[in-house]
């Protein structure tokens, strides 16, 4: 929860909103399971189990408890963090008796023990056992598990996780549909550099690529397609051009926040749009020097 901290009392909450909690096949061994914190990917097999991103320490056995009994011992395998939030890595420690290896970026390594450090929470964590800059990739039973680094967006450390034999990507928080994202400028976060990494991505894979994200706004859904990608991009793109035409105005970052939508983006809808709008402002004044 310390790991949160950057979030309000009203965004923690609809952040951190407990329903049931549910898992959904994608394949014969592959499914997502949501409770509360950002989505986590599996993957079991006779080799053991992959996860992607770890939600909570109270979250984590409801999933484990549910694959063991339908598949038995799940021993062997790797946890790998998307990025560094604690609704994302405050699980991990509870992973740390199940997997033997803890797969992120480099930067998201160090973030993850910056922020621990900040938050006195030293000993509530499990890091990263193997980092990597650029790609990362491994075979793990029958699938073929490749992790890319695109460049900085949500933060300066989010993986685009590929699961290449199934043709299903984790983009962490790359990707929050139709829900206004929180943009970690005090981890490396650029909404230009982000609008980049999306559009390689979609360059990278195919039009069948199965994607899923970190979270989505109500109503809509956490498994994408490359429309959906490419929708997030367009917001992103608007919340720049629109947050620019206001500073050329002479309008100030409260004023610019006060905004109740994105001229463009319609979709994107809810609380939460001062995040976005206010990354933008600092983003667009800083390149001007002030």
């Amino acid at each position: 929860m310390a790991g949160l901290a950057f979030l309000n009392t009203d965004t923690l909450a609809s952040f951190l909103a407990d329903p049931a909690w549910k898992i959904r096949m994608l394949n014969e061994n592959t499914g997502v399971f949501t409770e509360k914190g950002g989505t986590i990917l599996f993957q079991v097999s006779k080799e053991g189990a992959v996860f992607v991103d770890a939600q909570f320490p109270d979250t984590v056995p409801h999933l484990v408890e549910e694959l063991k009994t339908k598949y038995g011992k799940i021993g062997s395998g790797m946890l790998i963090n998307t990025h560094h939030h604690a609704d994302h890595t405050a699980g991990n420690i509870a992973f740390k008796e199940v997997v033997p290896k803890l797969v992120a970026h480099a930067n998201s390594k160090i973030n993850q023990e910056n922020a621990a450090k900040a938050n006195k929470s030293e000993d509530k964590q499990w890091y990263p056992t193997e980092t990597y800059t650029d790609t990362w990739s491994t075979q793990f039973g029958k699938e073929k598990i490749k992790l890319h680094y695109f460049g900085a967006g949500h933060t300066n450390g989010d993986s685009v996780v590929h699961f290449e034999s199934s043709n299903i990507i984790h983009m962490g928080d790359l990707v929050f549909n139709r829900r206004h994202p929180f943009v970690d400028q005090k981890a490396g976060a650029s909404i230009k550099s982000w609008i980049s990494v999306l559009n390689k991505t979609l360059q990278t894979f195919n039009k069948d690529t199965q994607y899923v994200s970190g979270h989505a706004g109500a109503g809509y859904d956490i498994l994408l397609k490359a429309d959906d990608l490419r929708a997030f991009a367009t917001y992103l793109e608007n919340v720049l051009k629109f947050t620019a035409a206001q500073i050329e105005a002479g309008k100030t970052k409260e004023e610019v926040i006060k905004a109740t939508e994105i001229p463009g983006s319609p979709e994107w809808k809810g609380d939460g749009i001062e995040r976005p709008l206010s990354a933008a402002y600092a983003e667009l004044t800083l390149n001007k020097g002030a």
